[in-house]
């Protein structure tokens, strides 16, 4: 046997390994959590948990007391709806070296673990001993964004739930003080929000394109023309 296939046959094994240990924990979620789990996924050996919004805080916890998953990594959140601006934010000068064509809006597609609303909850956390990891999420309903803060929990989520407060407009209960970090004040609306509109680039091209230029029509000799 070859280095390679040597080197080729631990990685399979190691792979396997940690699919094992994942598949071990995804039993031991379901029975903690029971329906409350409604989703999940394990690819390369880390497990994706998606839990009804109820039990967000709770999958938290559960994660940090009982199965030693002390390490706070990121908190964010997702809105899974395609963009209905389309090629109609492109600058002005996009549009001339690519007109845009009308299409019809695809489907809202969600990721591994599925999902069932616009908004996503996504939060990844480690067990820094043992170099496992897991990543959660919780579907939100649209018409009422808000849940469970993980600050009591991991204090590190605090600057990431604001965060998903100021850019997606979510409420988090139990938080200290959800307060802008990058935007005024007084703006108004959400920017990662897929509904929400980049102005800016009706107004003026965006750096880099201002200066692009379309290339001299050839003539009928094959030569480039004058500009």
């Amino acid at each position: 046997m070859s280095s390679t296939d040597t080197a080729d046959h631990a990685a399979d094994a190691a792979g396997a390994a940690a699919d094992a240990e994942a598949e071990a924990l995804l039993d031991r979620a379901r029975g903690a959590l029971g329906e409350a789990l409604v989703g999940s996924h394990i690819a390369a050996g880390e497990l994706w948990l998606r839990v009804d919004r109820e039990s967000w805080a709770g999958l938290a916890r559960w994660l940090r007391d009982e199965e030693g998953f002390t390490f706070f990594s990121f908190l964010s959140a997702i809105d899974w709806m395609p963009s209905p601006h389309g090629r109609d934010m492109d600058s002005t000068v996009d549009n001339v070296l690519d007109p845009p064509e009308a299409k019809e809006a695809p489907p809202t597609e969600t990721g591994v673990a599925g999902g069932d609303t616009r908004f996503q909850l996504l939060a990844r956390v480690s067990d820094v001993a043992s170099g496992r990891s897991l990543i959660a999420k919780a579907d939100l309903p649209t018409d009422d964004l808000r849940a469970p803060s993980w600050v009591p929990t991991f204090p590190g989520a605090d600057w990431h739930e604001r965060e998903a407060w100021e850019m997606f407009g979510i409420d988090f209960d139990g938080h200290p003080g959800l307060r802008h970090i990058y935007l005024p004040g007084e703006f108004e609306g959400h920017p990662l929000r897929k509904d929400y509109p980049l102005l800016a680039r009706r107004v003026k091209p965006w750096p880099g394109l201002v200066d692009v230029e379309l290339m001299p029509e050839a003539d009928a000799d094959g030569e480039g023309g004058t500009t």
